[in-house]
């Protein structure tokens, strides 16, 4: 994101805790992420570096023991850590929307597609017909044949595929300004995600809405996406547009991150390329930087001091890395 880029998200410095009974998991910390009007910003890492908290957090669907510590959450110019139940649940549905990850637990599976799709539509003027021909005319938009009939299905007559389709066409039944999606692709096979890719892709330019993408996949998220966060242990260390973080990854675990990518393996080979080491944990976060234990250029200076965001190359390309900081002495 460029500095002239206007932001309809921003998440500032945000932190947030989940209770458990060995005490205290500090999930997300200091996480700062802005998602300008009408791009997609992708949030990749490992598993369990905080990204899907980080959606859940915004859209406020947290489990009972969460609790924000710290930062805002600003939407539109308003703080959404402020808002009570009733103003966020009229939020939800209408300015934003969320893909889940699995569309089958997504979908009640007792009910038909025409009576979810009806329901989510109780804000909407007009009458049942009215809102049964909007539903018809989303599952059409998203590729689903004879969409009319289909309507009277359960979500168990659906594939995989045309399941997350009904779900990619719920969430944007009324074209919301901002929408997540929590790693929508995971549970479809590679041709199906090409598929659910360029449709994302599409229905996003045609809407014109800003969309947080969370996903592990480096190469779904440098086909659809403009600007990339990179989260590691529930902090963000890189962020920068898709051509900076995949051509100039700053962060050493950015780095390590594209290595492991299987596109760029070039020679056949038995063993894939992994990061060594274990992630911290995050009941007691240690001193100095959060992947000094498994970084390959880790210093004295990491071990001690958190290191800050240093600019790389480009405006708005930033990584927490003492390696980037041009005031200080190389290390030995």
């Amino acid at each position: 994101m460029t500095q002239g880029d206007a932001a309809l998200l921003d998440v500032n410095r945000l932190s947030l805790d989940f209770g458990s009974p060995r005490g205290r998991v500090h999930a997300l910390r200091d996480v700062t992420v802005s998602v300008p009007k009408g791009r997609i910003v992708g949030v990749v890492g490992e598993s369990g570096c905080g990204k899907s908290t980080l959606a859940f957090a915004i859209i406020r669907l947290l489990a009972g023991n969460a609790e924000v510590t710290g930062g805002e959450i600003v939407f539109e110019g308003q703080n959404l850590l402020d808002l009570n139940a009733r103003q966020m649940r009229a939020l939800r549905g209408q300015r934003m929307s969320m893909i889940f990850q699995d569309p089958m637990t997504a979908l009640n599976p007792i009910r038909t597609i025409e009576q979810q799709m009806v329901d989510i539509q109780y804000r909407a003027p007009g009458g049942q017909a009215g809102k049964r021909r909007h539903a018809a005319e989303a599952l059409d938009r998203v590729g689903i044949p004879d969409p009319e009939s289909r309507l009277q299905a359960y979500p168990h007559q659906f594939s995989g595929g045309m399941r997350q389709r009904i779900c990619i066409a719920m969430a944007l039944l009324v074209e919301p300004a901002l929408l997540l999606a929590d790693e929508p692709t995971t549970a479809l096979d590679a041709t199906l995600e090409v598929q659910i890719i360029d449709l994302l892709k599409d229905l996003q330019r045609d809407i014109g809405c800003s969309v947080l993408f969370v996903s592990h996949h480096l190469g779904t998220v440098a086909e659809l996406c403009d600007d990339v966060v990179v989260m590691y242990a529930g902090e963000v260390v890189e962020r920068g547009s898709v051509r900076d973080i995949f051509n100039n990854p700053g962060h050493p675990y950015t780095q390590a991150l594209l290595q492991c990518d299987p596109g760029r393996i070039r020679e056949r080979t038995r063993h894939l390329p992994t990061i060594p080491g274990n992630v911290p944990n995050l009941l007691g976060m240690p001193r100095g930087c959060i992947f000094k234990d498994r970084c390959p250029h880790v210093f004295d200076r990491c071990r001690h001091e958190r290191p800050a965001h240093h600019a790389i190359a480009t405006d708005g390309h930033t990584a927490s890395c003492h390696l980037l900081d041009q005031t200080a002495e190389a290390p030995a």
